[in-house]
């Protein structure tokens, strides 16, 4: 049974592919390479160059490794360019992901799971937030996701095709043995960024917003460790090979830590103080987003390994130290 992992060159695609790897899984990668990294993949894995949206050569793709499952990541996912460049997220997000479902039930794939996101809340109502709290996104990104979810659910009554959607919370760290990590140039993301201002590759950290109706003012987030989600997604595929139903599941820790939190957390573990300058609220930003994660814990058999802030830092930092081998330094 082989597995097609789109965007797999990506940062937590790559997590997936050597997740997979490790266990002996057959896998393929998809990726377009416009934000992922051949060197992140493993060099004996099937690599194929290319768009999910080009449906000739995800069909020579699927017949070529006879491919059964499918772990689609391969998306844009900057929040506040969605907001700037919609169509363009509309296009690579759901257009897209409407073209690999309809090659891959045509070609006989019976199992699909999708990396959608929290951002399909928008301002949740209550926090933690569950699976089934009305979906309201306040940002293209988060839209593009949750069109790709309701697809999804058609085409599975439509078709017969099963699948887990997981909603990440915020992702964060790398992979403990420093295989790959978050290598995307002009990250957005909050502990990469700190991470660079640690080890000198950018002169400050901006923080978006401090009159937020939070205990300190910014942003609160759940922060999980990349390795843990790449093992959810083993899980789940794991739970359709069982015979699993179609199910929804939020990924995260079910706790959330301030923009403030974490950036302290970067200091500490660093060991270094670093310059943090106050800017406004960026467009999309819901003030918490903290998953209630009851659910994947009672169905799937998941036990993270990395549920310490520090421990996702410090992994972070580690990556971040060993990156400017690969890739040159990023400006402030």
């Amino acid at each position: 049974m082989t597995i097609l992992v789109t965007g797999g060159a990506g940062y937590i695609g790559s997590h997936m592919v050597h997740e997979l790897n490790d266990a002996g899984e057959p896998v393929v990668v998809l990726d377009n390479l416009s934000t992922g990294f051949r060197f992140l993949v493993p060099g004996k894995v099937p690599f194929v160059v290319g768009s999910t949206g080009d449906r000739k050569l995800v069909e020579e793709t699927i017949a070529r490794h006879r491919v059964e499952a499918i772990i689609h990541f391969a998306a844009s996912i900057v929040v506040p360019d969605s907001v700037a460049d919609p169509l363009g997220y509309y296009s690579n997000n759901t257009m897209n992901t409407c073209a690999l479902l309809d090659v891959a039930i045509k070609a006989g794939v019976r199992q699909f799971i999708f990396s959608s996101t929290a951002a399909v809340y928008g301002n949740a109502e209550t926090v933690p937030v569950r699976e089934d709290a009305p979906t309201a996104p306040i940002s293209p990104y988060g839209t593009s996701k949750l069109m790709s979810e309701i697809m999804l659910h058609d085409a599975g009554k439509a078709h017969g095709l099963r699948f887990v959607v997981l909603r990440y919370f915020n992702v964060a760290g790398a992979d403990p043995r420093l295989r790959t990590g978050q290598s995307t140039p002009q990250a957005t993301h909050l502990i990469k960024v700190a991470s660079e201002v640690a080890v000198g590759k950018r002169a400050k950290i901006d923080v978006y917003g401090t009159d937020y109706p939070t205990p300190d003012g910014t942003c609160v987030r759940d922060y999980i460790h990349v390795s843990d989600l790449a093992r959810a997604h083993s899980a789940a595929l794991a739970y359709l090979r069982r015979g699993g139903t179609s199910a929804t599941f939020n990924c995260g820790y079910g706790r959330g830590a301030s923009v403030f939190e974490v950036i302290d957390a970067v200091k500490r573990v660093s060991g270094r103080d670093f310059p943090v300058e106050i800017a406004g609220r960026r467009p999309g930003d819901p003030p918490a987003l903290v998953a209630d994660v009851s659910r994947i814990r009672a169905t799937l058999d998941w036990h993270p390994q990395f549920d310490n802030l520090d421990t996702i830092v410090g992994h972070a930092l580690a990556w971040e130290r060993r990156l400017p081998g690969r890739q040159e330094s990023i400006s402030a």
